[in-house]
């Protein structure tokens, strides 16, 4: 089996809603299969004994209030579902069917179903599984109480900001597997390709369409030291690529090409869409489009957009901070080892700011949280990602130029403020305020930086 085959069957059993209620309800046989074994040979007291019409009666209502109480969770899931893809992002789907407490509410309901009724085919006149129909009430007991926390997760989920908080803590988690921290491998370099002369020896071609889910860098970084081989990946984590086009190209002697084809390919996991694994730009994707939506003309929803803001400003600053570096491969360097393409502070910075500067032209608190969010990455990311962030300053300011040219709020439009509208005036660590003097040009305060 390899690597890639490995990855999607783990990426199935975490987005399935069956498995796990299947598990919960296999469990749920083999607890009635013991509660019976230990009932014919455990004798209770008179006070937990059943007659067997009680038992049976039960038993049948609790059968009935599990399946009742089920289908209003599928129900509810379905309904939450639909109104996040509506008002979000069809993107953020993955936050809920991914859900551990939906999971684990599910498999206990069908795992007490499964259980009662297991219970409830045994029940004779000479035989009746007391303490197993005890334990059968208190796991309906147990499933009201999951079944309120459910609802109550649920319903906090679809606001907004919790959205964009799930999503970065998916950057956090996806920057620990991001390709491009895998320089501790040493045979690992940052492309483009260049001054090689001779064409690549073997070329390999993907055998089917998708987006590239995830990419085992490891293990092409060994098989390329194993055959002595330069492996250059033509494609990123998060590109869709058709049937067709090419995956690898491969200098120097991969042995057999069948082999090598096999190989490589399996150590590219494909899939229908993009995931967060090893993709911390998806997440940051799906933070925009949620801000996005909120800023089209027919939700009008700017505050939404400053909250996703929040949570966008803390994801660019970890990946700012973070030390993306990694050797550039160059023609003297020996063609032994893996090329990579991999995405710059850059590409994440006008992946997070671009669109909603543009949809937010008009709207002066995602104008004023925009630069506050810029002014405080310019501060906080590594010395050598501030001069993108200070030309993504300079687009702001030449958008709101364009929007506001006239208007009388045009020098609102151009303040720094932490909540939108109505934050108070920010102070430095010495508690001086950090913002004086006045910008001929736009007609605000201009950040001065504060030290100790």
């Amino acid at each position: 089996m390899t690597w890639a085959t490995r990855f999607r069957i783990r990426e199935y059993l975490r987005e399935s809603l069956w498995v796990v209620p299947a598990l919960g309800a296999v469990i749920g046989i083999l607890c009635a299969a013991a509660l019976i074994s230990i009932d014919s040979h455990v004798k209770v007291p008179s006070d937990w004994a059943y007659s067997p019409s009680t038992a049976s009666t039960v038993l049948s209502a609790i059968v009935g209030a599990v399946a009742a109480l089920t289908g209003f969770v599928v129900t509810v899931t379905v309904l939450v579902a639909q109104m996040a893809s509506g008002s979000f992002s069809p993107r953020s789907m993955r936050l809920w069917y991914r859900d551990p407490v939906l999971k684990g509410a599910l498999a206990l309901l069908i795992g007490t179903l499964a259980y009662s009724f297991s219970l409830l085919r045994r029940i004779e006149s000479t035989f009746v599984p007391d303490l197993g129909v005890t334990l059968a009430g208190l796991l309906l007991i147990v499933g009201l109480v999951i079944f309120a926390l459910f609802l109550d997760r649920f319903v906090h989920l679809l606001r907004p900001a919790a959205v964009a908080a799930l999503v970065a803590k998916g950057v956090r988690q996806s920057l620990d597997n991001d390709i491009a921290g895998a320089r501790d491998l040493g045979n690992v370099f940052v492309g483009p390709l260049e001054g090689v002369a001779e064409p690549a020896s073997l070329t390999v071609r993907s055998s089917r369409a998708g987006a590239v889910q995830a990419v085992d860098l490891r293990g092409i970084a060994t098989w390329a030291g194993r055959q002595e081989c330069l492996v250059v990946l033509l494609h990123s984590v998060g590109e869709f690529i058709e049937s067709g086009d090419v995956l690898f190209e491969v200098y120097g002697d991969p042995g057999p090409a069948d082999a090598a084809e096999r190989a490589l390919r399996g150590l590219v996991a494909l899939g229908l869409e993009r995931t967060i694994e090893q993709d911390p730009a998806f997440a940051i994707r799906v933070m925009v489009d949620v801000a996005g939506k909120a800023l089209s003309p027919a939700i009008n929803d700017p505050t939404t957009a400053v909250q996703v803001l929040d949570y966008l400003g803390d994801s660019l600053r970890v990946i700012g901070e973070a030390d993306r570096s990694a050797p550039s491969w160059h023609a003297g360097a020996a063609k032994r080892g893996v090329v990579i393409p991999v995405r710059r502070w850059d590409d994440f910075l006008a992946l997070g700011m671009t669109e909603i500067r543009e949809f937010g032209s008009t709207s002066i608190q995602v104008l004023r949280r925009m630069r506050a969010v810029l002014e405080k990455l310019l501060q906080e990311v590594r010395p050598e990602n501030r001069a993108a962030v200070t030309a993504e300053l300079a687009r702001l300011d030449a958008t709101v130029a364009a929007g506001f040219s006239g208007s009388i709020d045009r020098g609102w439009a151009g303040i720094a403020d932490g909540q939108g509208m109505g934050g108070p005036e920010r102070l430095g660590r010495s508690g001086q305020v950090s913002v004086d003097g006045e910008d001929a040009t736009l007609g605000r305060p201009p950040v001065k930086v504060v030290t100790d």
